[in-house]
This record gives structure tokens, C-alpha cells and sequence, in this order.
């Protein structure tokens, strides 16, 4: 079979996500690291968006974490990491999308954003999601399991993961914390994080914290 190539950045969640996709269905890939600050010369001729991450898979190209893993979802079928039943592939389907559309760009812009306002903007929303997904996915999907879909680990795990791995960024730099009353979402994460995929490629706190240190000067507003 032919082999995988991923070409992928350690500082990245959506190549985090795709990493972790290939890592649980035990396909073999090659590794090739992009630094996104000094990227390779002719890097858009693999990833037309000058983005990571991007596989390809024989002479076939796929870029967007997303779409990526369902890709992959689809050439190495098992393990599994969809529900079979159509209405909880659809759910599946609505959580990766708000993980796209509101979770990312929520957390992103309380991280990034050098505006206090937008700051604290950001933070309200960030926290409106968490509760969203405690009480609405969590709550309602994962029955007696730790996972989102119950006792087995899906894509929307490995979709939302690495931006909790990177969670301390967030506690350091913005003083948010994922609330204690959200006993669900805490013991999702504690689930995940003890994967043997995510114990794999896993990184520290400190290496997150200085990955994103310039955050650091960027004027604390959130409570």
C-alpha cells in the first residue's frame, strides 16, 4: 500500500489533528516538519495554500485537517473513528464544524487579540462554547464513556484535543480556565490526554508557553 506523507508543523493544532488521525489508525507515514516562518521554497506547489497540514497519498494531494481525516477516515477504514449510525455521523459531522466555525476562532481571538475589548469579547464566547459543549454534546452523546460518541475515540475528539493540549497558553497569558463545574469536558480531556496516540507526539506546558510568549505583551483584560 502506498505510503503517507504528512507535512506538518509541531506548533500546529490542525496538523495536531491529523497526526493524531493517522496515529490511531496505525498507518505508517513520513514525517516532514515545515517551519511556517521560513517555509521551503516551492511549499505551495505541495500545499496551494501555503498552509499545514497537507498528505499526499501516492500522486493525490488533501489539505484541511478536516478533510484530511475524513479522507483518511475513508481509505483505512479501521479502525473506525465515525459512528456507523447516519445520525450520529451527522452529529459528528455539526461538532467538527463547530469546532471549525466557532470553538477555534473564539479561543484564537482571546489568545491573538491585542484589543482588551475584543479580549474580553472573546473570552464571554469561549466560555458560552464550553458550556455548549458540556451540556449539548458531552451531556447528551457520551452516555457512561469518557469520549464524545461514548467508549470509543472519534474524530471529534481528535478534532478539539489539540487546542486543549494548549490550554496553558490561555491560563498563562489570558488567565482563563476551563470552569470546574464542566465535569464532563474535564474528564473528556483527562481521557484523551492519556491516549497512546496523544501521549506520542505530546508536547509540555513550557513548550507551549514559549511558543506563544509574544502573547505575553499583549495587555491582559479577561477575569
Amino acid at each position: 500500500m502506498t505510503k503517507i506523507t504528512i507535512y506538518s508543523a509541531v506548533v500546529c493544532p490542525f496538523a495536531h489533528r491529523s497526526r493524531l488521525a493517522l496515529l490511531e489508525k496505525s498507518v505508517d507515514f513520513d514525517l516532514i516538519e515545515i517551519d511556517l516562518q521560513n517555509k521551503p521554497p516551492g511549499f505551495t506547489e505541495i500545499s496551494p495554500y501555503g498552509k499545514v497540514p497537507v498528505i499526499k497519498h501516492g500522486e493525490h494531494r488533501v489539505w484541511e485537517s478536516a478533510i484530511i481525516n475524513e479522507y483518511l477516515e475513508e481509505a483505512f477504514p479501521e479502525p473506525s473513528l465515525l459512528p456507523k449510525e447516519p445520525i450520529l455521523k451527522a452529529q459528528a459531522r455539526i461538532w467538527i464544524d463547530f469546532a471549525n466555525t466557532r470553538f477555534v476562532s473564539a479561543y484564537s481571538s482571546l489568545l491573538r487579540s491585542p484589543d482588551s475589548e475584543q479580549q474580553k469579547a472573546a473570552a464571554v464566547e469561549l466560555r458560552n462554547h464550553l458550556q455548549f459543549i458540556e451540556n449539548e454534546a458531552l451531556a447528551k452523546l457520551s452516555g457512561d464513556g469518557d469520549y464524545w460518541f461514548g467508549n470509543s475515540i472519534s474524530l471529534v475528539d481528535l478534532t478539539y484535543y489539540p487546542w486543549f493540549e494548549r490550554w496553558a497558553a490561555l491560563e498563562e497569558y489570558r488567565g482563563f480556565q476551563i470552569p470546574d463545574e464542566l465535569t464532563r469536558l474535564h474528564r473528556w480531556r483527562q481521557a484523551v490526554s492519556q491516549r497512546e496516540s496523544v501521549r506520542a507526539i505530546a508536547n509540555s506546558k513550557e513548550f507551549y508557553l514559549q511558543r506563544y510568549a509574544r502573547f505575553a505583551k499583549v495587555p491582559v483584560a479577561v477575569n
